[in-house]
């Protein structure tokens, strides 16, 4: 059986190399709830972050 993830939200914003404990956070508070969090790297620029909430 498969286990999906469904995007709820996703957003670029201005990367900052802090904004991983934000992501861990969120995702050690929340997990239990069904929300998981992610922050990758624009592959297009460098300088931008994507920031996804996703519903377990």
């Amino acid at each position: 059986m498969e286990n999906k993830m469904e995007i709820l939200s996703s957003i670029k914003i201005d990367y900052s190399d802090q904004l991983y404990k934000m992501v861990d956070l969120l995702n050690r508070t929340l997990k239990k709830e069904g929300f998981i969090f992610g922050l990758a790297l624009d592959q297009e620029d460098g300088n931008k972050a994507i920031f996804t909430i996703y519903r377990a």
